[in-house]
This record gives structure tokens, C-alpha cells and sequence, in this order.
């Protein structure tokens, strides 16, 4: 059989629909017999021996004409898997633009294929050197095909923290305000062993002594009229620390505070916070669940740098969380993981 190449669409004729629609869900039918396919399953069907050329042209010319290499790297992986899926860019012939919501693929369940009502995964395919906006991101998977042709796949979701501690907060407790940090001289203990602010002056293990506070903790704190300097005092410092963007890791910190859980400094695992849902006292203090770094809305990824942030979360089994803060003090949460399909 062969099939038609027009305008990055490939027309099969005869009993087409029949053999790889029906029975394998390829392609999308366009009445009798005939199937219209997206060049990426042409090449799959090529690749399998199933048709024998579009418009004369063998494998390695279609996947030059049409630029689909990736897509076909993708597309015959999730085929090796055992997925059923269907093209979902607007120039192919597949799923409407409402299922697609911005995907290259859609990925039925196993067993289930387009002639069913059920998506397993939405999949957008990356290059290695491409771009992501973060915008773009949530409730799709990214496919991302490195120099090599290995894939990785990054599971893209919402997500809501929360936590089990409470707060119970003192009032006006003798603070100093320092460039980068606040000392607190009294009320330590109370502040530390129930709400985990900051940490022992003398170090981890000591009993007694001032406490050393973050500028995000003193400002909370300030906020709270916990301690006796001004939460305006405060910014002011963290502006002179790291610009705006103290203003963005403070709303973030608010946040994770409000929502029950214990944000402290992830600057160990190479994010702005780790954070703690399950907490009681910091005697009985459990691991951190998971790691936030805080971006813009406007924040674009570059696929080595985001592989680099999930990588080193799994390594220490926490999830990875970007907090996206806009002009409007509105905070999304973006889950990345790996994924095995």
C-alpha cells in the first residue's frame, strides 16, 4: 500500500481503515474506507513494514520532509509500551483541540484506544536544547529526547500543599536585626522546638543560646508581632540581600506556613525551601516531604535544568515543586516527577 503525502497529511486508501484504525487505532477515519494519518504514524507503519512508501518515499525521506524525527522517537516508544495514541497537533489528523490542550499526543490507557472516551496522558515532545515555558506546563507530559535519542519522561501536575502544624505565637520577643539575618535573645525555645524557626547560634545540637533567624522567618515573625522589630525593617534588608525576589520567596514562604506546613532553607539541595507537612516539634521531627523552588509565571526551562532539579529531589525522595508567583500575589504549584510509562 501506498499512502499520499498532502500538506503534512497522509492519505491511505483502500481497506486502510480496517487495518490500522480499527484494529490498531492509527490514524483518523474520513468516511468509506480511507484514513487520513499524521506523518510521525506513516513513519511508525513504514518502520513496521505495514505500507510500503508514501509517494514512492522510504522511511528515512518522510521523516526528512515532514521534520518528525522526535515525534517518531516518541510516538514508536509509547507504541513499545504497549499505548494506543493519537496525534494531537492542530495540522494533524487526530483528537479534537479540546483533548489535546496543548500536547502533541494523547495517550489512551492500556487496552483502551481513540474509539474511547478515557486519556491516560496528555505528552508534549521536547528536544534536549528547547525551550519550556512553565506556563505551558501542568496536567501534560513532557517527552524530552536528549543528543543521544534517549527519552525521559517528566509528569507535569498541580499541586496543593498542605501540612498538620499550628501556630501559637508570643509576643514582641527581643530581636536584632543583622544584614542578612535576625538574632532572637529570648523566647527561643518555644519558637523552635513547636514552629521550627531558625537555628541554635551555638549549633543543631546545643540546648541554650540565641537563635539565628532566615530574613524570611524574621519578617513572618515580625508580621505576626512575635518578635519586636519592624517587618518593614526586615524587606528592607532582604531587598538589599537579593532585589524583588526576596519579595517572591517571602510570599511563598507565607504561604507554605499558612497552608500547615514547615518551610526552612533548601539552599542543600539546591532549592528555596524544603518543606515539612507531618510536624509536631522538632523533637520529633520527620523528613522533609518535599522541595520548592519559587520562578515567575513568565519562567521558561531549559530541559537539562529541570532534569537536574527532579533528579537530585528523587535522589533524596522528595517530591519537586516550583511555587509560580505573579503580580497578583497568587501562588501555582507545578509537581514534576519522572515518570515510567
Amino acid at each position: 500500500m501506498q499512502g499520499r503525502l498532502d500538506d503534512d497529511i497522509v492519505h491511505l486508501p483502500g481497506n486502510a481503515r480496517q487495518r490500522f484504525y480499527d484494529s490498531r487505532g492509527y490514524g483518523k477515519p474520513t468516511g468509506g474506507n480511507d484514513l487520513t494519518v499524521a506523518p510521525v504514524e506513516a513513519a511508525h507503519l513504514l518502520a513496521r513494514g505495514d505500507i510500503d512508501g508514501v509517494d514512492s518515499m522510504g522511511l528515512r525521506e518522510l521523516l526528512a520532509r515532514t521534520g518528525t524525527t522526535l515525534d517518531f522517537v516518541v510516538y514508536k516508544d509509547l507504541r513499545d509500551r504497549g499505548f494506543y495514541l493519537s496525534p494531537a497537533r492542530d495540522d494533524w489528523p487526530g483528537v479534537d483541540s479540546e483533548q489535546a490542550d496543548g500536547a502533541d499526543f494523547v495517550v489512551y490507557p492500556r487496552g483502551k484506544g481513540p474509539w474511547d472516551d478515557e486519556v491516560e496522558h496528555r505528552v508534549r515532545v521536547v528536544g534536549e536544547r528547547e525551550s519550556i515555558a512553565v506556563e505551558e506546563l501542568g496536567d501534560v507530559v513532557l517527552a524530552i529526547v536528549d543528543e543521544d535519542g534517549d527519552l525521559t519522561y517528566f509528569d507535569t501536575t498541580e499541586y496543593e500543599p498542605s501540612g498538620t502544624a499550628t501556630e501559637d505565637f508570643p509576643s514582641d520577643l527581643e530581636a536584632q536585626l543583622l544584614s542578612d539575618r535576625a538574632l532572637l535573645w529570648s523566647g527561643m525555645d518555644r519558637l523552635y522546638q513547636d514552629g521550627f524557626f531558625g537555628q541554635r547560634l551555638y549549633g543543631r545540637n546545643a540546648d541554650d543560646g540565641p537563635l539565628q533567624l532566615s530574613l524570611l522567618e524574621a519578617a513572618y515573625l515580625a508580621r505576626q508581632d512575635a518578635v519586636d522589630i519592624d517587618e518593614a525593617d526586615v524587606v528592607a534588608c532582604g531587598h538589599d540581600v537579593e532585589g524583588d525576589r526576596f519579595d517572591r520567596r517571602f510570599a511563598v514562604y507565607t504561604a507554605l506556613r499558612e497552608l500547615g506546613t514547615v518551610p526552612k532553607s533548601g539552599f542543600k539541595f539546591g532549592s528555596d525551601f524544603r518543606v515539612y507537612t507531618d510536624f509536631e516539634s522538632v523533637s520529633d521531627l520527620s523528613h522533609s516531604e518535599f522541595l520548592v523552588r519559587v520562578v515567575t509565571p513568565d519562567h521558561t526551562f531549559v530541559p537539562r535544568d529541570l532534569s537536574l532539579d527532579v533528579r537530585l529531589a528523587g535522589g533524596v525522595r522528595k517530591r519537586m515543586v516550583f511555587a509560580l508567583t505573579g503580580d497578583n500575589e497568587k501562588i501555582d504549584w507545578l509537581s514534576v516527577s519522572r515518570l515510567t510509562p
